[in-house]
């Protein structure tokens, strides 16, 4: 395989994770975001998967952003009369974001993002190495 083919590769995995990086910050971000009105539904949390296609150009399967859909899990509910957004019955819709998975996400995207970038680097030094070994 060439060495352009492994950037491009490894490229696309980053840009993939990145992607899945910012949503997983947005989820977090809006992990206590409520609805404004009575009975309204919370921030949703979003979710990202990704699939393989061929890059013509390079000719070698990259990875890129499949979709970004909402998951559809239930809202949990918090009493809370108080609140603007509470139904008849004093509850509140709780978004559907869970901090612990979205934590487990964020830190398996980063290694994944850092396993690329070190491909890269791999790769990088190779082709210096090549140019060294030319040069001399």
């Amino acid at each position: 395989m060439s060495l352009e083919k492994v950037l491009a590769i490894s490229a696309s995995g980053m840009t993939v994770q990145a992607a899945r990086l910012r949503i997983v910050a947005e989820n977090i971000a809006n992990a206590q975001s409520l609805g404004d009105t009575p009975g309204s539904d919370p921030y949703r949390r979003k979710m990202i998967t990704f699939k393989t296609v061929l890059d013509q150009n390079i000719g070698a399967q990259v990875v890129r952003v499949d979709r970004v859909f909402f998951d559809t899990s239930e809202f949990g509910r918090k009493h809370d009369p108080a609140h603007p957004a509470a139904g008849k019955d004093g509850f509140v819709k709780m978004p559907n974001v869970k901090p612990l998975i979205e934590m487990m996400d964020l830190r398996e995207s980063q290694r994944s993002y850092e396993a690329n970038l070190s491909v890269i680097d791999v790769a990088k030094r190779m082709l210096q190495g090549t140019i060294d070994i030319l040069r001399a």
